[in-house]
C-alpha cells in the first residue's frame, strides 16, 4: 500500500507486535488447532503471515515487561467496545480496535517500545474494565511476570493475517462506522505509544496500589470513618446498595472489608447480602455471585489498599468533609495530561 514494500511492512509490524523472540503461537485456518511452535520469531515468520501463509501468533510477555496489552471482547457488542475506548481517552490512553479472526474485537494499546512493567499495564487495563462493569474480559499478557508456573505465558494472534484480511477480519476498524481503515499501515505508523509515567499516574490517581492512610485520619471519627473503620462512602454503599458500578463497587467494598480484617468467607457472605439492595439500571441484572466472588478474590489476592477517592463509583457517595478525601487532596497531586 502507497508504494511501500514488503520489507517495510514486515518492520513496521515488529515493531508493535513483537514479545519472546524464540517462540510463538499458530493455528491451522482449517482445523482451528493451536499450536506452539518453539523457534525464532524471523522476518520470514512475519512475512508468511502477512501473505496468509501461517499464523502468528505473539507472546507479548518478555521476564516481567511488555510492549503491548490485548482486551478480547469475545462478542458483538460494539457499544461494549466503545465505552472500553472511551474510558481509556479519558484517561490519554489511545486504543487501536481490531476485527477478531471469529468473532468479537480486539482492543490494543502499544506502550513504549523498551517495554513497561507488565503489572502496572494489567492493573490499568483491569481498573477501566472494572469501570465499565466489564471485569470478566481477557487481556493479554496474562501474567504479570515469567516464572516457573508461567514459562511463555499466553500468546495471542497476531492482527493482519493475509487469509483473513481479505474477509474483513484481523483488521483495524473505524470505531465511527466499524468498517476497516483504508490504510492499515499509516495508521500502524502513526500510533501512540503510552508511557509508563502516564500508568504511575492512573494508578496513583486512583488507588490501584497501596496508598498510606493519611496522617490525619482518625479511625474513630464520625466525620470519615465509622466506629468500625468504614469512610462515609462505604457505609452509604453497604447501607442503600447501588444503581451502577455494581462489580466496582462490590471491589471498593472488598478492598475496605480487608482492611478491617474481616475473613475473605465472611466479606464474600457479606458482600452477596449487599448485593440485594442494588436496583440496577437499564436493564441490567443484580451482580452474581460468581462475580462477587471474583471481585472479593481480586481485592484480597493482590495488593489493593486505595479508598477510591475519585473513581466513577465511589464519587457520588463521596462527603467533601470526609478526611480520607481531606487527606488525598493535600497529599497528592498528579496530573494526567490532555486526552487524546
Amino acid at each position: 500500500m502507497n508504494g511501500r514494500g514488503t520489507a517495510e511492512k514486515v518492520a513496521i509490524f515488529r515493531k508493535l507486535f513483537t514479545g519472546l523472540p524464540h517462540v510463538y503461537g499458530t493455528y491451522d485456518p482449517v482445523s482451528g488447532f493451536a499450536r506452539q511452535v518453539k523457534a525464532p520469531v524471523t522476518d520470514d515468520v512475519i512475512y508468511k503471515h502477512l501473505k496468509g501463509r501461517q499464523p502468528y501468533g505473539v507472546y507479548l510477555l518478555v521476564k516481567d515487561r511488555t510492549r503491548a496489552m490485548a482486551v478480547d471482547f469475545d462478542s458483538e457488542n460494539r457499544q461494549t467496545v466503545a465505552e472500553f475506548v472511551a474510558k481509556a481517552k479519558h484517561y490519554g490512553i489511545s486504543v487501536y480496535v481490531e476485527r477478531s479472526k471469529s468473532k468479537g474485537y480486539h482492543a490494543w494499546v502499544f506502550l513504549e517500545e523498551q517495554g513497561v512493567l507488565a503489572r502496572k499495564a494489567r492493573m490499568v487495563v483491569r481498573h477501566l474494565l472494572n469501570e465499565i462493569e466489564e471485569p470478566a474480559m481477557e487481556i493479554f499478557p496474562k501474567h504479570d511476570a515469567l516464572d516457573t508456573n508461567a514459562q511463555y505465558g499466553n500468546f495471542i494472534n497476531a492482527p493482519l493475517f493475509g487469509l483473513l484480511v481479505k474477509q474483513g477480519k484481523t483488521v483495524f476498524v473505524d470505531l465511527m462506522s466499524f468498517a476497516p481503515y483504508p490504510d492499515q499501515w499509516a495508521l500502524l505508523e502513526s500510533v501512540n505509544r503510552l508511557n509508563e509515567s502516564v500508568l504511575d499516574s492512573i494508578i496513583e490517581i486512583n488507588n490501584l496500589s497501596h496508598v498510606p492512610t493519611p496522617k490525619n485520619l482518625n479511625p474513630n471519627s464520625e466525620n470519615g470513618s465509622s466506629r468500625h473503620g468504614l469512610p462515609i462512602c462505604a457505609r452509604k454503599i453497604l447501607r442503600d446498595g447501588v444503581s451502577q458500578y455494581q462489580r466496582n463497587s462490590c471491589f471498593r467494598l472488598a478492598v475496605h472489608l480487608k482492611r478491617l480484617g474481616l475473613p475473605y468467607d465472611m466479606a464474600v457472605a457479606a458482600l452477596k447480602t449487599w448485593a440485594l439492595k442494588n436496583k440496577p439500571t437499564n436493564g441490567k441484572k443484580i451482580i452474581r455471585d460468581w462475580e462477587i466472588v471474583s471481585q472479593t478474590s481480586d481485592a484480597y489476592n493482590k495488593p489493593y489498599a486505595g479508598y477510591g477517592c475519585g473513581s466513577e463509583a465511589m464519587e457520588p457517595f463521596c462527603e467533601p468533609s470526609c478526611p480520607v478525601k481531606q487527606g488525598r487532596k493535600s497529599n497528592v497531586t498528579v496530573s494526567l495530561g490532555k486526552a487524546c
